[in-house]
């Protein structure tokens, strides 16, 4: 009898754990081809917690607060459809937190500026602006941020931080960000142009805020923060960013290409009021618009899967923008307003991605405490036949897409 039990009772928890095994079975495999939006979201699901996602019809867009707010990727097309947004595979599934920065991935993230100079926040008093020195703030690279609400449309979130910068100067700060996703309607009005019928399209605007939470104003002679998004993409062989910017004689002065030394001709090209940058993920180089040329828009497009992508940032030609190069700066706020880095192999051999980034940033203010500096861009993926894009491209960026695949 004793043995009778003995086996049942075995029975039943292997009958347990077989159905335990199942479950998990059904949480971590996916249908899902790899590089599709159904794939990456049942990864993150796997790897991590913290996953919102935001949904009408087929659009989708998938945010983590885990990963300070950020969206990690969006798709026009459901499940089963492109996923835009890079996503770290190797580095999440690990687990591990890397010291000085971890590119988990994400196609809009909030980080701070400025980056190099007297006022950074990456760097230390004293030390030299090299890569082995260069360490992301935690608030925006490794700790989480609270969920203050959200539906299927919409999500908020808050975080407190508080930074010292290169000059030594401390600030106390509170952080707000939402994410919102956009219908047809309200997309169509910000681009002032309809979307071509059998155009599949996602688009979401990231409101962002940082509030001085200090007892002491923020100075211009001490040093001021900006907000800073940058979008991690996926590259393929045949992928380019595209910039319009305003006519101007002088205008090659206020573009920026040197950042991680001079970008080779054969992958950028400046014309009179447009320039076209090659970003593969296989060679390592940034550029920057200055506001006194910069236009409200920024494309990119890749030629092997016809993904049009529109980056909406708001220009503000006469106020200060902080300068983030690395060295010790004689205007350290004459910056940039729009940025796009390709990724590629470090001096090591090794390589944070690949990836590619089109980026934005704020002007920046003097504070008192409880006041605040806000900042939103759109971001819009349009993915359909190559002639309505064509027409789509040329209307939003001036250009012909033709001109841009065969350069």
């Amino acid at each position: 009898m004793n043995i009778k039990k003995t086996c049942f009772f075995l029975l039943l928890l292997l009958a347990a754990g077989c159905n335990e095994g199942n479950k998990n079975k059904t949480k971590t495999d996916t249908k899902y081809a790899k590089g599709s939006y159904g794939y990456d979201a049942a990864f993150l699901k796997k790897y991590s917690t913290g996953i919102i996602e935001l949904q009408n019809g087929n659009a989708k867009v998938l945010l983590s607060a885990n990963y300070q707010g950020r969206v990690m990727t969006s798709t026009a097309a459901g499940d089963s459809g492109s996923s835009y947004g890079w996503i770290n595979y190797s580095l999440i599934s690990s687990g591990i937190k890397k010291k000085q920065f971890n590119p988990v991935g994400g196609e809009e993230r909030l980080w701070l500026g400025p980056e190099g100079g007297q006022f950074s926040i990456y760097f230390k008093k004293g030390d030299s602006f090299n890569i082995k020195n260069w360490q992301v703030p935690a608030v925006i690279d490794t700790e989480k941020f609270d969920v203050i609400r959200s539906d299927s449309s919409s999500a908020t979130f808050s975080k407190n931080a508080i930074l010292t910068n290169y000059s030594g100067s401390v600030f106390h700060l509170q952080i707000k960000r939402k994410i919102q996703l956009l219908d047809k309607s309200t997309t169509e009005q910000i681009l002032n142009s309809n979307i071509p019928s059998g155009v599949q399209f996602v688009a979401y605007q990231s409101f962002n805020q940082i509030i001085n939470s200090g007892n002491n104003k923020w100075k211009k002679e001490t040093g001021l923060l900006s907000i800073w998004l940058l979008g991690m993409m996926t590259p393929t062989e045949q992928t380019k960013v595209i910039i319009p910017f305003s006519p101007h004689p002088n205008a090659r002065s206020f573009i920026t290409d040197n950042y991680f030394g001079e970008i080779p001709q054969d992958r950028l090209t400046v014309k009179d009021s447009i320039l076209y940058f090659r970003c593969d993920g296989k060679s390592r180089g940034k550029l920057g618009i200055a506001p006194v040329i910069a236009k409200p828009i920024v494309g990119s497009f890749d030629f092997e899967k016809n993904i049009l992508t529109i980056l909406i940032p708001e220009v503000h030609k006469n106020e200060m923008y902080v300068n983030s190069k690395w060295e010790i700066q004689k205007e350290p706020y004459k910056g940039d307003v729009i940025n796009s880095y390709n990724d590629g192999p470090l001096q090591d051999g090794s390589q944070l991605g690949p990836f590619y980034e089109i980026e934005s940033s704020s002007p920046v203010k003097e504070l008192m405490p409880g006041q605040s500096e806000e900042y939103q861009q759109t971001i819009i993926h349009f993915h359909g036949n190559y002639l309505s894009l064509k027409e789509l491209a040329n209307r939003l960026l001036n250009v012909d897409l033709n001109t841009v695949k065969n350069w």
